[in-house]
């Protein structure tokens, strides 16, 4: 179905028949019967193509044909060219013609007549010489070029055609386009080519090019990987060429694919292939022909059948392939360079598309005299398979071709045509199009006639001279006049055309004057009074109402749009997608849709077209934003729109700000003024690209809103004052900037989070190792007080070296790095200094002390915090730079660092060849860091080459043949570990069996006492293998739990047979069971054997399992369990019964068996002697049983900040520490007291520790004051006591960096992977010094990065995009401990789990809502970068509401309050006019600072500005523009701006027409915006009796000032103020001013400041009446009765219906 297009006729010209077969009647030859009537050819062309001869004028036969065309006829041959009845010259060949074809050789100025023969090529110019050139190969087809002629060379290149072949039966091709060329007769002959010995390159091409007469055809090349090579592809067959611009175009039958080719015949001397390249014979030049191909595509099995050159509707060629079988046109456009010195350089393919069509040819119509270059504008007549003619500019439908009807038959009898034909005329179809030259083609219909037709109406035409009907013009003249109306119409609606419209009444009243269209005359004179004057008067012929849109606008608003007259809208704007109408169709389908029409898909009731966008929309203001955006209409389109036009879209605009639908695009999100959303709709596409980069959305929004740039605040620690930074211990150190790790953590995000205390820089200082420690000696030491230096010293060390792992937790993922950047580690300074002998450094002497490599460790550690700092950033560029960090000689620190990054996942980048690199080092901690890490970058993947590089580090796993390997312990429990981690999850039933049997096994390493910590690598990878699948992991393998418990020490065995037989072959490796006789090794086994058993049934609530890892139940049973393993085996039941846990001491009381519970009571009170049992072991039980479940209590709320759980161990915390040392901190008894007596201080000391891990956990990233002020007194505690110890500095510095996790961003997940993570990383048994690995590698407590998740988000001013305060409310769903809960967060804060998570909500009166809707589901947080994040990687855009302060510069509320009276200010005499200097600038720059205060809009801003500085003169102005600004920053509506000035200029331009004298006015158009209805929605209207008069009115006036009093004269000498235009510009009255928001009690997570000052809100005034002076006199014109506001109410409408204004001029 073609398009609802314009329609136009074709002129005919004559029937067409080839002049050539008259001739030939006329020589005699054409008798009927002679030939065959289809074994001729001919094709028409262009004069200017050949050098044609001028006509001899005293020739009489010689007349020119109609359309000017020259024919070219060919038979046999003979070749006929004429033109019309002449004939110009006959050419005879000696054998039958192939091809013919115009041609132009680069030194030859006029054309040849290129004839191509079965062996011959012959060349005729227009004078008759010709020159014949043999051929020696087979030739298939020539075509022209610019600069020479292209010879196709037939499929086998060698055997001659015959000349006896019959001209039918050898032409096997298509003919191409007529513009160029005729195919007669081509050969595609299946024959071999003998190859010429002679290496002649025109032999081997498939394609030559000739480009003088005189010389050989040369060989051609195509370019490839910047080399040449000769072209000897034989199934690449030219289909086309331009002899216009050097362009080819072929199909190959191959491939079924066409090709666009540049032929360039420049210069080359580059080296080419011998391989690919012939010589070529010194007689051919040395400019080589050679082919570029610009464009490929594929296609069906057949070649296009025609394909001709056209051009854009910008000027820009296009190439169109007509694909007959497809029945469409393929257009190619190409880009054209014209840089070079060429006419024209590089071609580039830019852009296609398709147009449905049956057949199609060039035509020049709309531009004939315009030429782009060399090139002419040529269009595209398309005939499509309805039979419809439709002309194309480029991709654009312009209009239909039909044949003319209404002529009659008078066409027929003149052109003599039967009387058949011409009686079945009206009836016929075009069936096809050829033969184009310039505006004419041939058209042949249904019925075999063929018409030669012009598409340009040309006044020498048959029609025009046989037309005598005028009504032909009158009905053309009338629909001009409708087409130009409805222009006017549309440029009606943009105020911006007003010039434009001007000219165009002008030319309307010429045309509606002269065909007696008195109404249309009076319709324009409206609009323009001046056209009176030449029109006064004209006789009325025609009652038509002109169609108007304001009238439909009218009618609309007023009775709905099903009742408005369909008549009122333009005919033409009414039909689809009328380009030059678009713009008035728009604005009426968006005033359809807001008044009801209903829509049948595009098609809406009110007989307009309009798109409507993807998205839900709830009524008829949000389905017009969806319009408007499907329309590309956004704000700066609404800013040109007549003011009271645009009111009413800017009204639904605004009732769809508050709560849009969720499924809407972006840009409608920015046209409703919500770029905060649609800033979380782009995602993570706005962080490379920006917002406002993107076309759509730049349209959608304001044209001058250009957003701020982001104030940079500084956050570094130089600007911090030193006393604020140091304390007591470096006092008198001198600050110094310091690389130490953490000099990065001070953000906008950290300072807004923990900005108002110095809690960052006590962390930083709290774990900093770059810096020497200070040390309280003596003035003048003696040699005592060396030693004890040194011991300070000592005990200092052990802390130092333990800073890593906080530093690590509390700088994790926060910077992040470049390719160019070399990683900085942090020093490890173990040396001291005297502040009392001015900060001199003393060394830790490291030779009295029988410890290696004391550091070694700690660098490792010191690596592992630096890599974890980096956040994760392009793979890339990871993979070169760690290759760029790595050292030239192994060591610790980088080590860590490849550990850390595997972490992070990022050692995936690592190739197997880089990881065996670092193997081949030999260096044992390098291996170690390499092996984790790669196991933790692959966890869960099972990757068979990563398996066997581990599995080659454990020894037992080695074939018994192969040599003993000599491999340290430690490298054999990593291998372990990251078994477990490759495997995570699968349950792999044989690795299981592996680890199981590496769990009882002796390491066969160096060091037998790390036998233990080799157990519980293998135990926990066995937990990891087959994490919480309970039961089910085992399968038939029944005697797994068995082997388990035996290893536990459980004396329940059911599978003894199978469990001794298993033993056994186990036995055989080439390592022992750890066994001592015949009973295992328990306390070597047993902590393993537990943390399996924990993992293996994580959360599946399994009471067998439980109960088999109960705690003995007697007094004698207790004694033969170590106390470290009770602890153990409560965090395992506890962690499989993971429901059960609660924050309550009624839960950690019943762990405690009521044997234990009522020996240690009855202990305390004295009431037992400790004689009767071992008291001490009862006491160890009872403080390890508290402490296993303070540690699962810790594990299961691990990340949520509940507040039960942090009391709970808080206070449990607190009794420990009162235990060890008396403390003023007091809380509930919980505990029994004296347990100091039975139990040692290093079994609380780590007991404590264990509880603020664990503590520490359930508070991760929340940075709480209470828990860092407990963790800093341990800190202090041990160092001034002087009992330092390692593993509880490393406990006390983890948790600090638990506590600040991420520098507040991140948090702990207690998925199961997390939870088996924090098991390893918290594991019991902390080590003794720096290097004791022999419980527990120390590489393992790194292991919490696995279960750490951003969960933080902060909120940011999307007009300032700075960070901001931002209350949120966090929506919880539903569980089995507790009902959906709601709650209140302030950003930047930690969210909760995904599985828990349901909705977060912008909650508060400062910002606009936002709502964020999630399905919980038990999956990870979103990681960084992914798409389908919601929080678009913790960044929450909102939209801050005008009139508000941010809550950092108004905490509680006061100032925005103080914001709604701000006309008050606007009202002080000092912010009237006033001839004082500074009183001028005092309330201009108050009005600035007030407007920039309270927006952060910068149209706002920038008018406050101006208003203040650029117009001080106008004192009037400014005084208008302050009520202004209020009412648009009181109720955030900035667009409210442009109507209130608008409304002013009309009425001031009005008062100086007035004023001077100077009437009638050029236009009336702005009548329409002064017609308003009041808010009230009542029908009555008010009279205005003045337009302009002094603002101001006494309060007594205030009741009397309900209507404006009569007009009256007053004195001409008195000059008014132009303030106030109209009431309907007056001040909001207090009635007006929306209510105050309510503020919460607690908006911030911090003590505010009290203001000191508390300024009153005061209702605005009213102004007074208004009065005109002396003037001519003006008719009343309707404004609201009372004074109002433009409120954007639901019942506001704008009346569009033009009013006159009568002029009395006596």
């Amino acid at each position: 179905m073609a398009p609802a297009i314009g329609s136009r006729r074709l002129t005919v010209l004559r029937e067409f028949r080839p002049h050539g077969l008259a001739v030939e009647e006329a020589d005699g030859e054409g008798a009927p019967g002679a030939r065959s009537p289809q074994d001729y050819d001919y094709f028409l062309f262009d004069p200017a193509l050949a050098a044609s001869p001028v006509p001899d004028p005293g020739d009489g036969a010689s007349v020119s044909g109609a359309d000017g065309d020259h024919e070219l006829f060919v038979r046999g041959n003979q070749i006929i060219w004429s033109s019309g009845s002449r004939v110009h010259k006959r050419y005879v060949s000696p054998n039958t013609v192939i091809m013919a074809s115009w041609c132009r050789m680069d030194t030859i100025s006029d054309a040849l007549l290129c004839v191509l023969q079965v062996d011959t090529l012959s060349l005729y110019n227009v004078t008759g010489e010709v020159v014949s050139i043999p051929l020696p190969y087979a030739v298939s087809s020539i075509w022209p070029l610019p600069f020479g002629l292209l010879l196709q060379k037939s499929t086998d290149g060698g055997r001659m055609v015959s000349s006896s072949s019959s001209l039918l039966n050898a032409r096997d091709l298509n003919r191409p386009n007529k513009e160029y060329g005729l195919t007669y007769n081509v050969s595609c002959q299946a024959n071999t080519m003998e190859t010429d010995s002679k290496a002649n390159g025109a032999i081997i091409s498939s394609h030559l090019i000739l480009k003088h007469p005189l010389e050989e055809p040369q060989a051609t090349y195509f370019e490839e990987k910047e080399k040449l090579t000769m072209m000897k592809d034989f199934d690449e067959k030219t289909i086309w060429t331009s002899d216009t611009i050097p362009l080819m175009a072929s199909y190959h039958k191959g491939k079924f694919q066409h090709s666009v080719w540049q032929i360039d015949g420049a210069n080359y001397q580059e080296a080419m292939n011998e391989n690919t390249m012939l010589p070529v014979s010194c007689d051919i030049s040395s400019h080589k022909c050679t082919f570029r191909k610009i464009w490929q595509g594929k296609c069906p099995q057949s070649a296009a059948s025609k394909v001709f050159l056209a051009t854009d509707f910008d000027g820009l060629p296009i190439i169109c392939f007509l694909l007959h079988e497809q029945k469409i046109l393929l257009a190619v456009r190409i880009q054209v360079d014209d840089t070079t010195e060429e006419a024209f350089g590089d071609i580039k393919s830019h852009m296609s598309w398709n147009i449905p069509a049956f057949a199609a040819v060039p035509v020049v119509v709309t531009r004939p005299r315009v030429r782009v270059g060399v090139l002419p504008f040529t269009d595209i007549l398309v005939l499509s398979s309805d039979n419809d003619l439709l002309l194309y500019s480029g991709k654009q439908c312009l209009c239909r071709y039909t044949l003319p009807t209404e002529l009659g038959k008078g066409f027929f009898s003149n052109c003599g045509l039967n009387s058949v034909i011409s009686d079945t005329y009206s009836d016929l179809k075009i069936t096809s199009i050829a033969d184009a030259v310039e505006g004419c083609i041939n058209v042949t219909c249904n019925n075999g006639l063929m018409l030669r037709c012009s598409l340009r109406k040309n006044p020498s035409s048959s029609l025009d001279e046989h037309s005598t009907d005028v009504s032909y013009y009158i009905r053309f003249m009338r629909e001009t006049l409708e087409t130009l109306h409805a222009l006017y119409e549309n440029l009606k609606l943009n105020i911006l055309r007003k010039e434009d419209l001007g000219c165009l009444a002008s030319l309307l009243c010429t045309i509606a004057s002269s065909l007696g269209e008195h109404t249309y005359v009076d319709y324009y004179c409206r609009d323009f009074p001046l056209n009176l004057i030449e029109f006064p008067s004209l006789a009325s012929t025609s009652l038509r109402t002109p169609p108007s849109l304001f009238r439909w606008f009218e009618y609309c608003l007023h009775y709905g749009c099903d009742s408005a007259k369909l008549e009122d809208i333009p005919t033409l704007m009414r039909k689809q997608k009328v380009s030059a109408l678009s713009w008035g169709r728009k604005v009426a389908s968006f005033y359809s849709l807001l008044l009801g029409a209903e829509r049948k898909g595009k098609k809406l009731s009110s007989g307009l077209y309009c798109e409507v966008a993807s998205g839900s929309a709830r009524n008829i203001e949000e389905l017009t934003v969806l319009a408007m955006v499907a329309e590309k209409f956004g704000r700066q389109q609404l800013d040109l729109l007549p003011v009271g036009v645009s009111l009413v879209l800017r009204h639904a605009l605004d009732k769809c700000r508050d709560s849009p639908p969720d499924d809407w695009p972006a840009t409608a999100y920015v046209l409703v003024g919500r770029e905060d959303l649609a800033m979380a709709k782009m995602g993570s596409a706005r962080k490379d690209n920006g917002l406002w980069n993107n076309d759509n959305l730049t349209l959608m929004s304001v044209p001058y809103m250009l957003h701020l740039q982001p104030v940079t605040i500084t956050t570094t620690a130089s600007d911090i004052p030193i006393s604020e930074v140091l304390n007591s211990e470096d006092s008198d150190s001198v600050y110094k900037p310091i690389e130490d790790g953490m000099e990065h953590i001070f953000t906008s995000t950290t300072q807004l989070r923990f900005g108002h205390d110095l809690r960052l820089n006590e962390v930083r200082r709290l774990l900093c190792s770059a810096r020497p420690v200070a040390i309280q000696t003596p003035t003048n030491p003696s040699v005592s007080d060396q030693d004890l230096q040194q011991q300070q010293l000592w005990n200092f060390a052990q802390r130092t070296t333990a800073l890593p792992f906080g530093r690590g937790a509390f700088t994790l993922a926060t910077t992040y790095t470049l390719l160019t950047e070399v990683l900085v580690f942090p020093k490890l300074v173990l040396a001291g200094r005297l502040p009392a002998q001015q900060n001199a450094t003393v060394n830790l002497d490291l030779s009295s002390r029988s410890v290696s490599e004391f550091k070694s460790w700690a660098e490792f550690h010191n690596g592992v915090a630096a890599g974890l700092r980096l956040a994760p950033f392009p793979e890339k560029m990871l993979r070169t730079w760690i290759q760029y960090n790595r050292p030239s000689e192994p060591n610790f620190t980088h080590a860590g660092l490849l550990l850390a990054f595997g972490l992070h996942e990022h050692l995936r980048v690592l190739t197997m060849t880089d990881a065996y690199r670092y193997l081949s080092q030999e260096h044992d901690i390098t291996t170690l860091g390499l092996l984790l890490g790669l196991a933790a970058s692959h966890r869960g993947t099972m990757d068979p080459a990563i398996s066997k590089m581990l599995y080659f580090h454990v020894p037992s796993r080695h074939p018994s043949s192969t040599p003993e390997l000599e491999l340290p312990t430690l490298l054999q429990s990593a291998a372990v570990m990251g078994i477990g981690l490759l495997y995570e999850s699968s349950a792999h039933a044989l690795t299981m069996k592996i680890l199981l049997g590496e769990i009882g096994r002796r390491s066969g390493g160096d060091n037998v006492l790390e036998r233990e910590g080799y157990a519980v690598a293998a135990g926990s990878a066995l937990g990891f293998v087959a994490l919480g699948h309970g039961s089910d992991a085992f399968g038939f393998m029944d005697t797994f739990l068995d082997r388990l418990f035996e290893y536990i020490g459980s004396k329940e065995v059911y599978h003894e047979k199978h469990l001794n037989a298993t033993t056994a072959d186990d036995q055989s490796g080439n390592t022992g069971q750890m066994m001592d006789g015949a009973q295992i090794n328990v306390d070597v086994t047993a902590p393993g054997a537990i943390i399996a058993l924990a993992l293996i049934f994580l959360k599946t609530e399994s009471e067998e399992i439980a109960a088999r890892l109960g705690i003995p139940n007697t007094f004698f049973d207790l004694q033969y369990v170590r106390p470290d393993f009770v602890m153990l085996r409560i965090i395992a039941r506890n962690l499989i019964l993971w429901s059960r846990i609660q924050p309550t001491k009624g839960w950690i009381d019943s762990q405690i068996p009521e044997t234990v519970k009522t020996g240690v009571s009855n202990m305390s009170e004295g009431t037992i002697d400790s004689d009767e049992f071992d008291a001490e072991a009862l006491f160890q039980a009872y403080v390890n049983i508290v402490t296993g479940a303070c540690i699962a209590l810790g594990l299961k709320y691990a990340g949520s900040r509940n507040g039960d759980a942090q009391e709970l161990l808080y206070a449990y915390t607190i009794h420990f520490l009162n235990e060890i040392k008396h403390i003023p901190v007091r809380t509930a008894s919980i505990l029994p007291k004296g347990l100091l007596q039975y139990v040692d201080r290093g079994t609380l000391e780590l007991c404590l520790h264990l509880i603020v891990l664990s503590l520490s956990l359930v508070m991760a990233g929340s940075g709480n004051l209470q828990i860092f002020r407990l963790l800093r007194y341990l800190r202090g505690r041990m160092s001034a006591e002087g009992q330092v110890n390692y593993g509880l500095q490393m406990a006390v510095s983890l948790a600090i960096g638990f506590l600040f996790l991420g520098g507040g961003t991140h948090t702990f997940s207690t998925q199961n992977s997390g939870i088996a993570a924090l098991l390893i990383s918290l594991y019991p048994r902390l080590p003794a010094g720096p290097n004791d690995n022999r419980c527990h590698l120390q590489a393992f407590r790194h292991l919490y990065v696995i279960a750490t998740e951003p969960r933080w988000v902060q909120t940011v001013d999307v007009d300032t995009e700075l960070p901001v305060y931002c209350p949120l409310e966090v929506t919880v769903a539903e569980t089995e401990y507790y009902d959906e809960t709601n709650y209140c967060e302030v950003t930047p804060c930690l969210l909760p789990e995904r599985s828990v998570l349901k909705s977060i909500r912008v909650c508060g009166p400062r910002y606009w809502p936002q709502v964020i809707k999630l399905t919980p589901e038990d999956k990870p947080w979103w990681r960084s970068g992914d798409k389908t994040d919601p929080f678009n990687g913790g960044v929450l855009y909102i939209k801050r509401k005008v009139g508000s302060c941010s809550y950092s510069d108004d905490p509680i509320g006061c100032q925005s309050l103080i914001s709604r009276a701000m006309h008050e200010v606007c009202d002080m005499p000092s912010a009237r006019c006033s001839n004082k200097p500074n009183s001028i600038n005092h309330s201009a720059n108050r009005i600035d600072q007030l407007v920039s205060t309270y927006s952060a809009n910068p149209s706002l801003i920038a008018f406050a500005k101006l208003c203040s500085k650029s117009w001080k003169n106008r004192c009037n102005f400014r005084e208008f523009c302050s009520p202004v600004l209020y009412e648009c920053m009181s109720k955030d509506r900035p667009s409210l701006l442009q109507v209130y000035i608008s409304f002013y200029t009309i009425i001031e331009s009005m008062w100086e027409h007035l004023k001077i004298g100077h009437f009638p006015f050029y236009d009336s158009l702005f009548l329409p915006n002064l017609k308003l209805r009041p808010c009230s929605g009542s029908s009555r209207r008010a009279r205005l009796h003045s337009f302009h008069g002094r603002a101001g009115m006494d309060a007594s006036n205030r009741g009397a000032a309900r209507r404006p009093p009569p007009c009256r004269r007053t004195s001409a000498r008195l000059r008014p103020s132009i303030t106030q235009p109209a009431a309907a510009l007056s001040r909001l009255s207090a009635a007006h001013l929306p209510a105050a928001p309510r503020v919460a009690k607690v908006e911030l997570p911090f003590r505010l400041p009290r203001p000191s000052v508390a300024q009153p809100v005061v209702a605005p005034r009213r102004l007074r009446s208004t009065r005109l002076p002396a003037a001519p006199r003006v008719a009343e014109a309707e404004l609201p009765a009372r004074p109002c506001s433009l409120a954007w109410s639901s019942d506001i409408f704008c009346l569009f219906s033009p009013t006159w204004i009568a002029i009395d001029t006596s």
